[in-house]
């Protein structure tokens, strides 16, 4: 039977004075967290370069953030669902900016490890927080179809100008300024945002349940820990120990939401067959393009040889593309319909991540460039449909919660990807054969091996390089491969999933 995205009527008026103004405070918060994310590739070189982490160290460095907000998405969402959405995310970007601050001098790879995890307390506040508002202040159907393809559009310009920016910084400053650069948005986000934003809560909330946080949160984290350290060293007993905790955890979790007069998480959502295909939409296909994006700054830099601030640029197509896409999502949905638009978008990005396994170190940039839009076009077609999806399919005093749910999907499999593919560059790299006299530390990462190089003779530095990125292009195409067949299997998924599914027309 076919199956409409219908929320219960509501008596406020569908259209509220200054919710376009409003929705530049939360695009704002979107674009905060999107050019921390971006940023972090391009200076992945000058961290290993400064820090010295070993290979396993510069995995945490890149997806300890993902595994903490991934954590604590659900918890923050039902938060503020309980204390005001507005307050939730103004003090959350306040201890985002603060926290960048420390990011930006951290002076070990312990210290820049347990930074990221901190800003992952406060990332996990912003974007259910932002979701959820929108859920609020647009009533009208096609009205909130455009905001929430303005909210991915201004997510993927954070991935342009997260990288443009962040390139002209590296190549003028230290490494640490490309963290500077959320104090400046933060600021403004807090003090226009006490103006503008309109304040929403769940009426009826219910207790903030504690023992729920702390199962969610050891449960995520477990579960993840053992995924990465299982794809990166082989199977062992702790890992097993640590993902059988993780998920006994996230059992307990489920099982005592069931429980609970106000959980805070309604697991009945996942009926839905619309709303649980959506986010496993989200959470695969981010999956299979976490790894490969974390890497292809290092590869433009390290491998071609291309400044940080032409790398940035470089990477500018798959923003461009997501953010035309993400204009026109919704109108495309109700036209063709979500599944056509969903699946179409997921393919079109396996079928690029396809095309990305021909990359060598001297592929020209029409290959790598017209991959990224296709890549960019296919997943602001997705993900905005996805969202719309999920924020349609809930009453507006769970949109936090439910948000967070859309959220925690993207973080999990941002985590999982650079655990799962990220392990597989590593993998494939440390086995390259180096010349006599190179140092262990060439063999943790390629950033490790240009530093070694500095230190060698010019014949042996160049046979090193030479080693190193040929291997490191290797682990990259595999990654490509595997990403291209995750993709392509969640479009068929998608299809399926999401048949009968529509967005809604009037309020």
């Amino acid at each position: 039977m076919t199956s409409t995205l219908q929320p219960a009527p509501t008596s406020e008026a569908v259209k509220r004075p200054g919710r376009w103004l409003a929705l530049s405070v939360l695009v704002l918060a979107v674009l905060l967290v999107a050019v921390d994310a971006t940023v972090l590739g391009l200076a992945t070189p000058y961290i290993s370069e400064d820090l010295r982490p070993s290979g396993t160290q510069l995995l945490w460095i890149g997806d300890v953030y993902s595994f903490v907000i991934a954590g604590l998405l659900v918890s923050m969402g039902s938060l503020g669902d309980r204390v005001g959405r507005k307050r939730i995310l103004l003090c959350g970007a306040t201890a985002f900016g603060a926290i960048s601050v420390l990011n930006a001098y951290a002076t070990t790879p312990e210290l820049m490890i347990f930074a990221r995890a901190l800003l992952g307390v406060a990332g996990a506040t912003l974007m259910p927080a932002t979701l959820a508002l929108i859920r609020n202040l647009f009533h009208d159907p096609r009205e909130r179809s455009l905001a929430v393809g303005i909210w991915g559009a201004t997510a993927s310009a954070g991935t342009a100008v997260g990288p443009i920016v962040g390139g002209f910084l590296l190549e003028h400053f230290w490494w640490g300024s490309v963290f500077l650069i959320n104090l400046p948005v933060m600021v403004v986000l807090v003090l226009v945002g006490i103006r503008l934003l309109p304040e929403s809560r769940n009426p009826r909330p219910g207790p903030w349940d504690l023992t729920s946080v702390v199962l969610s949160l050891v449960g995520m984290i477990g579960l993840v820990y053992a995924v990465k350290e299982a794809a990166t060293h082989g199977f062992s007993w702790a890992t097993l120990a640590v993902g059988l905790l993780g998920a006994a955890a996230l059992a307990g979790f489920v099982r005592r939401q069931l429980t609970l007069p106000a959980p805070l998480l309604d697991m009945r959502l996942f009926r839905n067959r619309g709303f649980s295909g959506a986010v496993l939409a989200d959470l695969l296909t981010i999956l299979g393009l976490s790894g490969l994006v974390f890497f292809l700054s290092q590869y433009l830099q390290l491998v071609q040889g291309r400044p940080p601030f032409e790398a940035g640029l470089a990477e500018l197509p798959a923003a461009v593309g997501a953010v035309a896409a993400g204009l026109v999502a919704g109108r495309a949905a109700r036209r063709f319909s979500v599944r056509t638009v969903v699946s179409g978008g997921l393919a079109a990005v396996g079928l690029a991540l396809a095309a990305l396994t021909m990359l060598s170190e001297g592929t020209g940039y029409p290959l790598l460039g017209a991959a990224l839009l296709v890549v960019g076009v296919g997943a602001g077609f997705s993900f905005t449909v996805t969202a719309d999806v999920i924020l349609a399919g809930v009453p507006k005093d769970q949109a936090g919660a439910a948000s967070a749910v859309s959220e925690t999907a993207y973080e999990l499999g941002a985590a999982l990807g650079i655990a799962v593919l990220g392990s597989i560059v590593t993998g494939a790299y440390r086995d390259f054969t180096a010349p006599a006299g190179t140092p262990a530390a060439a063999h943790e990462s390629l950033g490790g091996a240009v530093e070694a190089a500095h230190a060698l003779p010019s014949h042996t530095a160049a046979a090193l390089l030479s080693s190193a990125r040929e291997a490191f292009v290797h682990g990259l195409t595999l990654a490509a491969g595997v990403g291209a067949a995750v993709l392509l299997a969640t479009a068929a998924a998608a299809w399926f999933m999401l048949r009968g599914q529509r967005l809604e027309s009037r309020p």
